[in-house]
């Protein structure tokens, strides 16, 4: 089989809507890429001649760049198959890639947030943001490259994040988890070689410690149901998490979203935020008593049921989810204040809303309508979620034992 190096404009746009120079490398069929790290509009690349046209501002530098890697790429072919038989593309670009290696892990990380940005994966680029910016202000170099970030880095960094940031286990791990993605991504891009990797079962392990889940109790969310001293946040805040709590748990971001509209003949039909699952739920008597309150103040169909997306740009992610981070803030804020006046010494959360949900249900649901309610993907995940709640065998099995 042949083998080809030819320069090329890649028809994969960054961001900006622009395109990356390279020099495409195929062998035996397969072809990879060398990006030379710059990026032009398509206008200005010539197809024909493979060339970067006379009217960009700086053709004259990119065509001599083009012109020197792809000599490098012709004479890296030559010097491999003098010395073996059979070479692939992967081989051609690592022999010449050697430049890449001095891209740095912020320039990747830099590139990971634009790409979640980009793609609206707001609640991730949240969380991933401030990992990115712990891991960076620690090592406190922006030009560090993936070749030092090995074990005894990481386990610094880990021991950084719990003395000095005072974060769980929990937390650590999931600083390590963004720091593992970025480095699998360099090993993608022929940044670093895969056997520097630190991560694995014999270096930095990532595991997760089993979490607590704590929900309420039929008796404590009773007395929560019958308070009756609360100002008008503080009510408006228990019918937010008692309306989540009645739908087993909804996510906050789904619950502020609904609109009247989406309620008739008796049900809720709602698609739901995190997967786009289009759902239905026969809504209790509970949950019609509790909007009965809100009936008063709407003025369309349209209307959201809980105010606090009234004023969101809707065409906007950014702005509703900045709006639903806010409500959730000051919701879990009056929640604090909610468990004082009902004497409950558990934390109270709009997220305890569904553990408490599943704490109620036990095992006395089917494990496939559990699935259905609180909306999984897979029952796996259900199984894994119930078994916190889970406790009636293992009780009696006790009972029996010590009972004597």
């Amino acid at each position: 089989m042949g083998s080809s190096i030819k320069v090329t404009l890649r028809k994969k746009a960054n961001k900006q809507g622009l395109f990356p120079l390279a020099v495409r490398i195929t062998k035996n069929r397969k072809t990879t890429y060398l990006y030379i790290g710059h990026y032009i509009a398509i206008k200005y690349w010539d197809e024909g001649n493979r060339e970067v046209r006379k009217s960009h501002p700086n053709y004259i530098r990119l065509n001599n760049l083009l012109i020197k890697k792809l000599a490098e790429a012709n004479q890296t072919l030559i010097d491999l198959q003098t010395h073996q038989n059979d070479i692939s593309s992967k081989q051609i670009k690592e022999e010449i890639a050697t430049p890449l290696t001095k891209i740095s892990f912020k320039e990747i990380a830099d590139n990971y947030l634009d790409n979640l940005e980009k793609t609206n994966k707001l609640q991730r680029l949240s969380s991933d943001k401030a990992r990115v910016g712990h891991f960076i202000r620690f090592v406190d170099n922006d030009d560090l490259s993936f070749r030092e970030i090995d074990e005894a880095l990481l386990r610094r960094f880990s021991l950084y994040l719990k003395t000095t940031r005072k974060v769980s286990q929990r937390s650590v791990i999931n600083n390590l988890i963004v720091i593992r993605t970025l480095y699998n991504k360099a090993i993608r891009l022929g940044i670093v070689d895969r056997k520097l990797y630190p991560f694995g079962a014999d270096k930095i392990r990532i595991k997760f410690p089993e979490s607590e889940k704590v929900g309420l109790t039929i008796e404590e969310i009773q007395s929560i149901e019958a308070l009756e001293d609360l100002t008008e946040q503080q009510s408006h805040a228990r019918n937010v998490w008692l309306f989540s709590f009645y739908l087993a748990g909804m996510r906050v971001g789904d619950v502020l979203m609904i609109k009247w509209s989406d309620i008739y003949d008796g049900r809720l039909h709602y698609r739901m935020g995190k997967n786009e699952k289009l759902l239905s739920f026969k809504l209790p008597e509970k949950i019609t008593s509790l909007l009965r309150r809100y009936d008063e103040d709407r003025r369309s169909s349209e209307d959201f049921v809980f105010p606090e997306m009234n004023n969101a740009d809707l065409k906007n992610p950014k702005d509703v989810f900045n709006k639903v981070k806010t409500a959730n803030k000051k919701f879990n804020k009056y929640l604090v204040q909610i468990a004082e006046k009902a004497k409950i010494n558990k934390k109270l959360t709009m997220h305890i809303a569904r553990h408490s949900f599943g704490n109620i249900s036990g095992d006395r649901i089917p494990i496939q309508m559990l699935q259905k309610l609180y909306r999984h993907s897979t029952v796996t995940t259900t199984i894994n979620y119930q078994a916190n709640f889970m406790h009636k065998e293992t009780d009696d099995a006790l009972e029996k034992v010590i009972n004597f």
